[in-house]
């Protein structure tokens, strides 16, 4: 698993895009890709881009770990 380069929510910009979201989560980015498929990802269309709200982000991680793992 790759370690994030983000220690805090609060380092975080308010639009994140895959290669940022794989990195936050330790995941490759194909595999971020994946998941931004996943009808229950908060994922924003701006034209051909997929971005994701950070507030969105936090939200669906809470919601995935039970609120329980997450600041």
């Amino acid at each position: 698993m790759k370690e994030s380069i983000y220690k805090s929510f609060d380092e975080l910009p308010c639009f994140l895009n895959a290669k940022q979201v794989a990195n936050l989560l330790g995941i490759s980015q194909s595999s971020c890709y994946e998941l931004m498929s996943e009808p229950d990802f908060p994922v924003t269309h701006i034209g051909k881009r997929k971005v994701v709200q950070k507030e969105n982000l936090i939200e669906w991680l809470n919601k995935k770990t039970k609120g329980g793992m997450l600041c």
